[in-house]
């Protein structure tokens, strides 16, 4: 089931209009579903006591210990009745507006390939890894899965307004790169640190990246990198606050505000940011 490329400009032949296409689950190899469970076992060792307690509780309750590649019938027959979500099967990466579509209607798209062996650490592309068990655990969350469908639906007038690379940096440092302030300390949540072992450490322990209060406009201004550590993590209070913010903001004057200014460059302080830890950079100093 492995391609060599992920990246599409155009539904392949089989694909629905909108995108979707069969998970052909039957499909996998041994090999595959042995690559998903190892990823899977080193992540389940190491996110207790690190990620958030409804990511933890999302696991449990959609069984994606189970082993091998989830079935998407199956895991969407146990969302929906938890949230209403369900899990599709795409070929890749998928234009916004695809994408802004499937989650506006609480549809979640998920590659159904999974990395390589020899790619267990790093991937560019999110495969099935990633988009499953980094994603769909947030949304068996009622609270969580009501702010995707209300992203998605904010998704089609960011466009309209020209507004869509700070409408993604919001996806970027939430839905990604997420860390949420629990009773028990700070938590992650956001798939790309949840799905990755390196960025599971690095996110909570290590003295490099800076970790700020939200900010709505403040994060929809502040650049990232998308082939390395992030440098900086932005901390929500509280998956209710996400989602009070997103509601309740008007987003048509925001962009008008934010768009004229400066973008923020990566690892930067600003007078006004709330530092719950500032940063050495001894990361990033050490990189390219």
């Amino acid at each position: 089931m492995a391609q060599d490329t992920h990246v599409l400009d155009r539904p392949p032949e089989g694909a629905s209009a909108d995108w979707t296409i069969p998970q052909n689950w039957q499909a996998y190899t041994a090999e595959e579903h042995a690559t998903w469970d190892i990823l899977f076992e080193r992540q389940a060792k190491l996110l207790p006591g690190r990620a958030s307690g409804a990511f933890l509780k999302g696991l449990d309750a959609l069984r994606l210990s189970e082993s091998g590649i989830p079935n998407f019938e199956e895991l969407s027959e146990r969302l929906m009745k938890l949230t209403g979500w369900q899990v599709v099967a795409v070929p890749g990466l998928v234009p916004d507006e695809v994408f802004f579509d499937h989650m506006a209607n609480r549809r979640f798209v998920a590659g159904n390939f999974i990395r390589r062996p020899d790619q267990l650490d790093y991937l560019q592309e999110p495969d099935v890894f990633h988009d499953v068990f980094g994603h769909v655990p947030m949304l068996a969350d009622p609270v969580f899965a009501d702010y995707l469908e209300a992203y998605g639906r904010g998704g089609v007038r960011a466009i309209e307004l020209g507004a869509l690379k700070q409408l993604g940096r919001l996806y970027w440092y939430t839905v990604e790169f997420g860390l949420v302030q629990e009773a028990e300390g700070l938590r992650i949540y956001g798939a790309g640190i949840v799905s990755s072992s390196a960025e599971s450490r690095f996110a909570l322990d290590d003295p490099s990246p800076n970790r700020i209060g939200f900010d709505l406009a403040r994060v929809m201004r502040t650049e990232y990198r998308i082939d390395d550590f992030q440098q900086n993590y932005f901390v929500i209070p509280s998956f209710d606050e996400l989602l009070r913010v997103t509601i309740e903001t008007d987003f048509a004057p925001l962009y008008e505000e934010i768009l004229p200014l400066p973008d923020i460059p990566v690892a930067e302080i600003l007078p006004g940011d709330a530092v719950i830890t500032q940063g050495t950079q001894e990361y990033a100093r050490s990189r390219p």
